[in-house]
């Protein structure tokens, strides 16, 4: 878009540029959801970029903050990681209540399961992309593991609402085993063959 007239003439006067992303000089924005924000643009730079390519500057960047905002809001990498990994968690163990809380029967939550597995809430990119870094991640740093443990406690919970202990335990993983085997694979499993090994474990 061309600048008006207006712009020509604060430029011809020698009006100062606004400061950059990164410069402490940049006037404060209203932001009093930052830190939330800043999790969330964190989330999609580990899904962009990997947890190794991941760094408070990018993250910045990417929010479009001060630098030193990362610094105030979080003690570190690990705090950050640690804190957008339990959101992405958290938020999918949301998805996984407000699933199986709907279901009515037990034969509305075998189908709830299916849905899981198959829809897009759980397997979008992006949610996809995280999730993998977080398990990669928990893998090779047992710290990170309580994440992933209290994520598998609370999916195990909503299936027990519907299921015996050992059955949610099989559902669960059957879930993340099919979910990941969906995404990955050329050829991915079919909706009927999912729910097919879902009613196996089910049935009486």
């Amino acid at each position: 878009m061309t600048p008006g007239p207006a712009a020509h003439r604060s430029a011809d006067r020698g009006a100062p540029a606004a400061p950059a992303a990164g410069d402490p000089t940049r006037a404060r924005r209203h932001d009093p959801q930052r830190r939330e924000r800043l999790i969330d643009v964190a989330l999609g730079v580990i899904a962009e970029h990997g947890v190794a390519g991941t760094t408070h500057r990018r993250i910045a960047a990417a929010a479009d903050v001060p630098l030193g905002s990362m610094t105030y809001h979080f003690d570190g990498m690990d705090d950050l990681l640690h804190a957008a990994f339990t959101v992405l968690a958290e938020r999918t163990a949301d998805v996984f209540d407000a699933t199986l809380s709907a279901a009515t029967s037990r034969a509305d939550a075998a189908e709830a399961v299916v849905g899981l597995i198959t829809g897009t809430t759980l397997t979008s990119p992006e949610t996809m992309l995280a999730s993998l870094e977080l398990y990669a991640l928990a893998a090779r740093r047992p710290a990170f593991r309580s994440i992933t443990d209290a994520w598998m406690a609370r999916s195990r919970a909503a299936l027990h609402t519907h299921f015996d202990p050992e059955t949610a335990l099989m559902l669960d993983a059957l879930i993340e085993g099919t979910t990941l085997h969906r995404a990955l694979s050329l050829d991915p499993m079919g909706v009927g063959t999912v729910r097919a090994a879902i009613l196996r474990i089910v049935r009486p």
